[in-house]
């Protein structure tokens, strides 16, 4: 299994994000230099169905991309919340995913007081699970 290190700073903001949101699944992008996650860009989701989908707001999902190119950061991974559901990917989530060389994360509220965060990555069309280690 993979095992990669997250900054706490990170994983702190992506919680909130989701906790902020907690009726809708928030989602967005992951910033990286050298391969450790610097900034999470929040992006609009703009899905018919906000509860159970997300789909990224293109304006801000091109102006996040935009800041990360002036950082001189790669895209490290794109996240959403499942507010209702459990932190793995839906068959959507699988269908949708398009970039096999970033990770993926997902955030569940569904959990009774306690955050939930997986990751995966995209392999052969099925995600991967990958460890998730706090520094």
């Amino acid at each position: 299994m993979k095992s990669i290190n997250l900054p706490r700073n990170i994983v702190n903001r992506l919680l909130t994000l989701a906790q902020q949101d907690f009726e809708i699944e928030s989602c967005g992008l992951i910033g990286a230099i050298n391969n450790i996650p610097t900034h999470v860009y929040p992006v609009e989701n703009i899905a018919a169905d906000k509860q159970r989908l997300f789909e990224m707001q293109p304006a801000q999902q091109i102006a996040a991309m935009k800041l990360m190119r002036e950082r001189q950061e790669s895209l490290f991974a794109i996240y959403h919340s499942h507010p209702h559901a459990p932190a793995k990917p839906s068959l959507l989530d699988i269908q949708r995913a398009n970039y096999s060389d970033v990770f993926y994360f997902i955030i569940s509220l569904d959990i009774k007081g306690v955050l939930e965060m997986k990751g995966f990555y995209l392999v052969d069309g099925t995600f991967d699970v990958v460890e998730l280690v706090y520094v």
